[in-house]
Parts: structure tokens; sequence; C-alpha cells
């Protein structure tokens, strides 16, 4: 099995000075475990949600001056792309993984989306672990933990996706670095794919939405 967990020298590529530096490294040592986590993921994922899904590892490629805070590898059912495509991803900041479903701000469907989640939040929050967390911005690492939110906190995100053009909702767990490092590749393999699981239930909910 290839070895896709994350090492100390993968998480530390997001302290290299320099887009020039930093995008070499990130593209000789993290990318091809992106690539290998994409092949590897894509399959269950297509099983889990009944559509097709593709891998997108992030090129960076419009970056000019400030090197990428984070990286990831991204799945959607079209071969094309993904930010408009409910999704989900695997990637890293300098701190954590993170593993996400995510609807961000490109997505055509997010206002009925936003609906369909109000409606359901009672099934949401039996359905999603307390442990994982939700995000409004996929380009800042801070999130909201499910068991400290309150019922208007997280229908306030649900609000937010109907009614402001740049809102995102994005929903996972996050494994803190020291974490990653003491697990073996089959442990943090194992993590992955419980989390894309459970968050399969937020997927399922956007077919409502686009094969209405």
């Amino acid at each position: 099995m290839t070895h896709m967990r994350f090492t100390e020298e993968d998480f530390n590529t997001f302290t290299i000075e320099g887009l020039d530096a930093r995008m070499e490294v990130l593209k000789e040592q993290v990318r091809p475990k992106l690539t290998a986590l994409g092949e590897h993921f894509a399959p269950s994922l297509s099983a889990l949600t009944g559509d097709e899904m593709f891998p997108h590892v992030a090129k960076h490629a419009r970056r000019s001056v400030n090197p990428p805070a984070d990286s990831w590898v991204a799945f959607a059912n079209n071969k094309r792309g993904y930010k408009k495509l409910p999704h989900f991803q695997i990637g890293l900041w300098e701190t954590h993984v993170f593993v996400w479903f995510a609807i961000i701000y490109e997505s055509p469907i997010k206002e009925e989306y936003g609906k369909l989640l109000e409606a359901q939040q009672d099934s949401i929050t039996k359905k999603i672990p307390g442990s994982f967390v939700w995000s409004a911005d996929h380009t800042k690492p801070g999130v909201y933990k499910q068991s400290d939110m309150d019922r208007e906190q997280l229908k306030t995100l649900f609000e937010r996706l109907q009614t402001i053009k740049k809102a995102e909702l994005l929903c996972g767990i996050q494994l803190q670095k020291e974490e990653v490092l003491q697990m073996n590749n089959q442990e943090f393999l194992s993590k992955i794919e419980d989390a894309f699981q459970q968050l399969a239930f937020l997927y399922r909910l956007t077919q409502k939405v686009t094969q209405s």
C-alpha cells in the first residue's frame, strides 16, 4: 500500500519562505500523496454517493506572490472541475489535516441547499457527530465544533448560505498534526474513510436539490 499519511516534513512545507521554494517542495513531496489519496478514495466516495467521483489535486496555478498556506485534493462528480459542485476534500495546513464536505462560493445551488439544510437541521445534528466541525470560509483554518454550537448558531450558517453571495459551508473533521504523526498509514486512511461515511449524508441532501 502506498504510504499516504502526512509526515512532519509535509506539514513543514507550509513554513518555507517564498512562493517558488514552497511550491517546489509542495510539488515534489506533498502533491504525490494528495494524488494517491485521490486515487484511493474516489472509488469509495463514488460508492457512498452513487455519483462517479473524480479527484482534483490543487495546482495553485494563479498564485504569483503569496505561497499557499494549505493544499488539498477535492472530489466531485465532474472530470473538469469541482468548485461549482458539492464536493469533498482532504488536505493539510501547517497545523492539521482537514477532511471536508464543501459547498463553496461558486456553487449555484447554495440558496436552495441552505433552505433544505435549515429544514433538515434536526436530522443533521443527529447524523453528524458532535465532534465534527463547521466552517464558513475554506480559506481560513478557524472552525466551529458542532457540540459547542447552539441551534441558532448552526441555523445562522444555513441562513448565510441562502442570502450572502460569498457564503460557504464546510463540514468535517480536523486532525491535529500531533495526532496524525502518531497514526500509521492504515489508521490515517480509516479515519478519513469514517469521516466520509458520516459526511455522505450531507452530499445526498444536495442530490435532492440538483435532481428536483
